[in-house]
Formats: structure tokens, C-alpha cells, sequence
């Protein structure tokens, strides 16, 4: 009995460092290349701005403090630090519906909002250390427009592009 316990005790003082993100940009789940290279060359829009097209081109969100971002709906997660910063971007309707990706340079809470409703993420996926690219999440969008919600971040602007899958 002792021997287990101390045995659950380790694998749960353990656990929070089989938790963290991967480092490396090699560590997506899929490959980001394009992606990588579009932040740098990113115009700055502000939040509750317009993304540039085309919808391959990265815009530098500015963000403000969460409350003083006006987002248009309230986060489906809400934010750990009362000090964090949140902003949201327009996106002009797709050319066709479909999976599309929406990446971000910094680590920041992504909802996507089509048609007045905040739509269910697909797949995630996250690393640490590398440049320009920290999350990336598939969202299933109609070929309609809609709205990219950054919350949860102490970055005070994120880098964000939309490709297809």
C-alpha cells in the first residue's frame, strides 16, 4: 500500500511537466512554414479592424486590455489574469467553405465567430520557441464572414493569419 501511494505521489508531482507544449518549430502537429514566414511582413490592423487580403496575408493585431476590448461575444474561455489582453479582427467572406487554419505568433485564446455564433475548434496544436509561431487551431468555416476573438494573452498584439487546410 505504501509503495503505491509514494508511486501515485510521484506521477502526480511529475505530471504538470508531461503537460508542457513542445519546443521547437518542428513540433506542430502539421507543417507551418507558410505561415512562419507571414508574420514578419504582417500589416497592423487594429482591434475590431478588417484582415487584409488576401486571406493568406498575416495581420499584427493590436490588443487592449480584456476589459476594454468590446468583443463582440465573451470568450468561451475565460481568461486566468484579470491583466491579460484580448482584441478581435473582422475577416471578409471566404472564396468557399471548408477547413482553415488560424495561426497565431503568440499564445492567445482563439475564437471564431461565423453566422452570430461562436463556432467548435477543430484540431490544436502548440509549441513553444519558435519563431513567429506559437498556436495554430482548425476551424470548419462557410464561405460567409466572421470574426477571430484573441483573448487571455499578456501579449499587447498577436500576429494572426487564416490559410486553408
Amino acid at each position: 500500500m505504501r509503495r503505491s501511494s509514494l508511486a501515485l505521489i510521484v506521477l502526480l508531482i511529475a505530471a504538470p511537466a508531461f503537460a508542457q507544449e513542445p519546443v521547437g518549430c518542428d513540433k506542430f502537429k502539421w507543417l507551418l512554414e507558410q505561415e512562419r514566414a507571414l508574420p514578419a511582413s504582417a500589416s497592423e490592423v487594429p482591434s475590431g479592424g478588417e484582415m487584409p487580403k488576401p486571406l493568406t496575408a498575416a495581420a499584427m493585431v493590436t490588443l487592449a486590455p480584456f476589459a476594454d476590448a468590446k468583443l463582440p461575444i465573451a470568450p468561451s474561455h475565460a481568461p486566468k489574469s484579470p491583466d491579460s489582453y484580448a482584441g478581435f479582427v473582422r475577416v471578409s467572406a471566404l472564396s468557399k467553405a471548408g477547413t482553415y487554419r488560424v495561426t497565431l505568433s503568440k499564445g492567445a485564446w482563439i475564437d471564431v465567430i461565423q453566422d452570430g455564433r461562436q463556432l467548435k475548434s477543430g484540431a490544436f496544436s502548440g509549441a513553444s520557441g519558435c519563431e513567429n509561431l506559437a498556436k495554430s487551431v482548425k476551424f470548419e468555416l462557410a464561405a460567409t464572414p466572421f470574426v477571430i476573438e484573441l483573448s487571455g494573452t499578456t501579449a499587447h498584439a498577436v500576429g494572426v493569419v487564416v490559410t486553408p487546410d
